[in-house]
C-alpha cells in the first residue's frame, strides 16, 4: 500500500479529514487536481457546531483571528438607505454552547488554515494530481492519475466536489432538484464607496429576481458580490461583466469596482447521493450532497462529514475496530445531509429564517446503531445518548478541554467511574445540569455514544469501537 487513506480533493472536507487522520497517526495522502487551493470566498459562514469541531482540530484560534461576525443587512433603494435588518436570528452564548453565532471566514482562508494545520501534523497535499479512475478489491483501492501513475490505498475518500469524478466512476447516483432556475454570480472584489459595517442589499425595483448583494468579507479588504439573473441568462464572469452588474443595480459606478479577484457562476440546487459508501470508497462533502448556499449549511455539513468519518477510519486502521464500523458513517451522515438540504432549500425560498436549526447544535445520532441509551429514566430536556455532548464545567474541568483530542471521554457524573482502557479519558464529578447523573461515554466527534446508570455493557461497547 502507498497509503492507508487517499483523500481526493483539497477543499474544506478533504483538508479537515486530512487533519483528523494525521493527528490519529493514520497514513493519509490528500491529492488535488488543481494547482493550488481554491481561491474564492464561496462558503464563508462557519456555524457554531463547526466552530466546536475546529476547536477540537486545533484551528479555532486561527479561524477566529481570520474572520469576524456577520454585519447587519442594509437595504438600498435608488441610492438611498431605506432600512436595516439582522441576517441571522440572535442567540446568546451559554456554558453549554460557547459559540453562539455564525463566524465569517472566506472559504479560501479557511482552507489555508486547515492546510497549515495539516502540514504542522506532518501531512501534505499534492497538487496537480487528477484522479481519473479507480478500481477496488478486497484489500484496497487503486486510484489512477492523469499522469499515468497509480496510488494504492486501503480506503479512498471522495471529497472532490459536486461534480465528483469518483462518485461517477463508482456509478453512484445523485438525485435532487433545482432550487432556483435563475443563475447566480458570486465574485470577490475590491470596491470603494460602500462602508464595511453592513451587508449591502440592492433589491430590484420591478420585483424581478435581479437582486444584488455586496458583503464585506471579514478579515480581508474584499467584498463578496452576489447577483441573481433571470432564467436563461448567460452570466458574464469577466471583470468588466462584474463591474457592469454592480453599476446597473446600485448607485456605484463601474470604476468603484477597483479589482475583481475571483468570479464564478452557479444555479442553486439540492442533491443527495444514493449512497455514501461503496466498498472501500466513501463519499464526503459536496461529492455526497449539494446545497443552496442560502442557509450556510453546505461547507459546515461537509466538514462534519469529515469529522464523523475521521475517527472511524482511525479506529479501523489503528484501533482494531471491525471494518463494519464504517457502515455507520452513511447511517449517521446521510440523514443529517438530507435534513440540512431541506433546511438550505427552505431558507433559500424564504420559508424559514436563519435561526437555531442553521447553527447545527441540535443535530443528533439518537437512531444510530452506534448509540446505546441504557438509562431507565431520562429527564425531559436532558442529554441523551446520540446527542451532541454540551460544554460545561465539572469539578473545575471544562468539558471541551477534556474532549479535545482524538480520544474517547467517560463522564462519571454522580456515579462511580469503572476501570477503562488508558486511552479513554475520565472526568469525575457531581451530577451536571445539562447531563443529570450517570455515565456518559463521549465519542471523539463530541457525541454521546453510550449512556447508563452503571457500567454494565460499557466494556462490550468499547470493544465494538476499537477501544479495548
Amino acid at each position: 500500500m502507498d497509503t492507508d487513506v487517499l483523500v481526493v480533493g483539497a477543499g474544506p472536507t478533504g483538508l479537515a479529514l486530512g487533519v483528523d487522520l494525521a493527528r490519529r497517526g493514520v497514513d493519509a495522502l490528500v491529492v488535488e487536481r488543481a494547482g493550488g487551493l481554491f481561491p474564492g470566498s464561496r462558503g464563508k459562514g462557519l456555524q457554531p457546531r463547526t466552530m466546536e469541531v475546529f476547536d477540537d482540530l486545533g484551528v479555532l484560534g486561527a479561524i477566529r483571528a481570520a474572520g469576524g461576525t456577520y454585519p447587519v443587512g442594509m437595504v438600498w433603494q435608488n441610492g438611498e438607505r431605506v432600512g436595516e435588518h439582522q441576517m441571522f436570528d440572535p442567540a446568546e452564548a451559554s456554558e453549554d454552547s460557547p459559540y453562539n453565532e455564525p463566524w465569517m471566514v472566506p472559504q479560501w482562508r479557511t482552507q489555508e488554515i486547515l492546510a497549515t494545520r495539516l502540514a504542522e501534523l506532518g501531512g501534505e497535499v499534492r497538487f496537480g494530481r487528477e484522479v481519473t479512475g479507480l478500481e477496488q478489491d478486497a484489500d484496497g483501492v487503486t486510484a489512477h492519475l492523469a499522469t499515468g501513475a497509480a496510488v494504492r490505498a486501503r480506503y479512498l475518500v471522495a471529497a472532490d466536489g459536486g461534480r465528483s469524478a469518483m462518485r461517477r466512476a463508482l456509478g453512484v447516483g445523485m438525485n435532487g432538484e433545482t432550487v432556483d432556475p435563475s443563475p447566480m454570480l458570486v465574485a470577490d472584489a475590491r470596491i470603494s464607496g460602500l462602508d464595511r459595517d453592513h451587508w449591502h442589499v440592492f433589491p430590484p425595483a420591478d420585483g424581478s429576481p435581479a437582486f444584488l448583494a455586496v458583503c464585506p468579507l471579514a478579515g480581508t479588504e474584499d467584498f463578496q458580490v452576489v447577483a441573481q439573473f433571470p432564467e436563461g441568462t448567460t452570466v458574464d464572469l469577466t471583470p468588466d461583466g462584474v463591474r457592469k452588474v454592480v453599476a446597473e443595480r446600485s448607485h456605484l459606478a463601474p470604476a468603484d469596482v477597483t479589482e475583481v479577484r475571483w468570479a464564478s457562476d452557479f444555479r442553486p440546487r439540492a442533491a443527495l447521493a444514493d449512497r455514501f459508501r461503496a466498498g472501500r470508497v466513501l463519499l464526503a462533502g459536496d461529492a455526497a450532497h449539494v446545497h443552496s448556499p442560502a442557509g450556510g449549511q453546505g461547507l459546515n455539513t461537509s466538514v462534519q462529514d469529515a469529522y464523523n468519518l475521521g475517527w472511524k477510519l482511525g479506529a479501523v486502521l489503528t484501533g482494531g475496530a471491525p471494518a463494519a464500523l464504517l457502515d455507520s458513517y452513511e447511517e449517521e451522515r446521510r440523514p443529517v445531509a438530507a435534513e440540512m438540504l431541506g433546511l438550505s432549500t427552505a431558507v433559500h425560498r424564504g420559508e424559514v429564517r436563519r435561526g437555531g436549526a442553521t447553527r447545527q447544535l441540535g443535530l443528533n445520532y439518537r437512531g444510530s446503531s452506534l448509540t446505546t441509551e441504557a438509562r431507565t429514566a431520562v429527564p425531559d430536556g436532558a442529554v441523551r445518548a446520540g446527542d451532541r455532548a454540551p460544554d460545561g464545567t465539572v469539578d473545575g474541568v471544562r468539558l471541551f478541554d477534556a474532549f479535545r483530542g482524538p480520544h474517547w471521554t467517560l463522564l462519571a457524573l454522580g456515579a462511580e467511574a469503572p476501570d477503562v482502557p488508558e486511552r479513554v479519558r475520565v472526568v469525575r464529578g457531581a451530577a451536571h445540569g445539562a447531563y443529570g447523573s450517570g455515565l456518559f461515554l463521549v465519542r471523539p466527534d463530541g457525541y454521546v455514544g453510550w449512556a447508563a446508570e452503571a457500567a454494565d455493557g460499557l466494556a462490550r461497547y468499547l470493544a465494538r469501537v476499537g477501544q479495548r
